[in-house]
């Protein structure tokens, strides 16, 4: 995280304060690191990304405008704590959650390990976050703008009803959220897992459904471990019952040959650079597999702007990251925006959409990391 200054009347992340705030930060705890990094932000010390919008990255998906295709995912501000912070760093959509109906702690600490050696972390939270009530009054008094947010909604680890709770959370949010993530594919929450299902899930939408025929654009975040028939059989599901879209993928359980980090086998969810091939071959194969059907959001192992143009190139409209911007801070957005805009028309693409897809049947087909 990087605190401002002042510049010709502007704020702008400051990369020298950045190389005293992060390595102090990356000393602590990472749990604590994490606190103190979105007390920092709620405090205004992130300052605002000193970004010129190109108008390449311009884009419209899900019915919104966006200034830029690249969000921040769900997980790094649960509560919705520093949303205003966050969007003054240059993001084009800021995801928050994932919240559930009632708060609950999560699981036992440490539960946040950085692989350093790897640029990857792996995280065991369990959904820890204030419940919706707390989530709603921090959402309700954000005012709405150009940068676009998302809610993230989970269930409860103990006393939870699928068909129940998805349909009264998608409710509570909707009115302030301008799109809204059905989260099934924590690795953190026991059985989570299990309503990717084409049975479970297909309940869980219908319910959804009967419950609010009118809402905002909804998504389902899905895991990079589904087989290739569980992953098909969830985008049929997905399509019939309406979805918009999904965000390939949530963190991975298995662990890629290579890591070097002692942490390498601590339980939990791995993000990070290693999840990058992974995730992305799965993106390109939802892509194929949906057929302009759905909105993809690709997330997992971007940092830099080649990183989010290959996600596009895979078949993703819109880009999130968070692990590299837990490792960078602010200073990446500008950064990364730069580098996206130079892959885009290096390419020969005047806008983001041109380039969706345009090269899934590839990055399909890429074995082990080489995606």
């Amino acid at each position: 995280m990087a605190a401002g200054v002042e510049t010709s009347g502007t704020t702008k992340v400051a990369p020298v304060l950045s190389s005293y705030v992060l390595p102090f930060l990356q000393r602590m705890d990472p749990e604590r690191a994490h606190r103190m990094a979105l007390l920092g932000l709620r405090s205004g010390l992130a300052g605002r990304g000193d970004v010129a919008a190109d108008p390449t990255l311009a884009t419209s998906v899900l019915g919104m405008d966006f200034a830029n295709p690249v969000g921040l995912a769900a997980g790094f501000d649960k509560d919705a704590r520093a949303v205003p912070a966050l969007m003054r760093l240059g993001f084009g959509f800021i995801e928050t959650g994932t919240v559930t109906p009632l708060p609950q702690l999560g699981n036992p600490v440490p539960r946040i390990f950085r692989l350093v050696e790897d640029r990857a972390v792996i995280n065991r939270l369990g959904f820890n976050n204030h419940g919706v009530d707390r989530y709603l009054e921090q959402i309700t008094a954000i005012p709405r703008g150009k940068v676009k947010l998302g809610a993230n909604i989970g269930i409860n680890k103990v006393g939870a009803d699928p068909e129940i709770d998805f349909p009264e959370m998608l409710a509570a949010v909707s009115p302030r959220a301008d799109y809204v993530v059905i989260n099934v594919s924590s690795p953190n929450t026991p059985g989570l897992r299990d309503l990717q299902g084409e049975r479970q899930l297909a309940a869980i939408l219908h319910a959804v459904n009967a419950a609010m025929p009118r809402r905002p654009p909804l998504l389902v975040k899905i895991a990079p471990d589904l087989a290739p028939e569980g992953l098909a059989g969830l985008i049929e599901v997905c399509i019939a019952a309406g979805i918009d879209g999904l965000i390939v993928s949530n963190t991975t359980i298995a662990r890629p040959e290579g890591l070097r980090s002692a942490h390498r086998q601590e339980a939990g969810g791995l993000s990070g650079a290693p999840l990058f091939a992974p995730s992305t071959r799965m993106l390109a194969r939802a892509y194929l597999l949906a057929r302009g059907r759905l909105v993809l959001i690709g997330v997992g192992g971007v940092r830099n702007g080649v990183d989010a143009m290959a996600k596009v190139l895979a078949g993703a409209s819109l880009v999130q990251l968070y692990s590299e911007f837990a490792y960078a801070g602010p200073a990446l957005i500008p950064r990364l925006l730069r580098e996206f805009a130079e892959a885009l028309k290096q390419r020969g693409f005047s806008r983001v959409a041109d380039a969706v897809g345009s090269d899934a049947a590839r990055y399909a087909d890429l074995p082990g990391d080489a995606a």
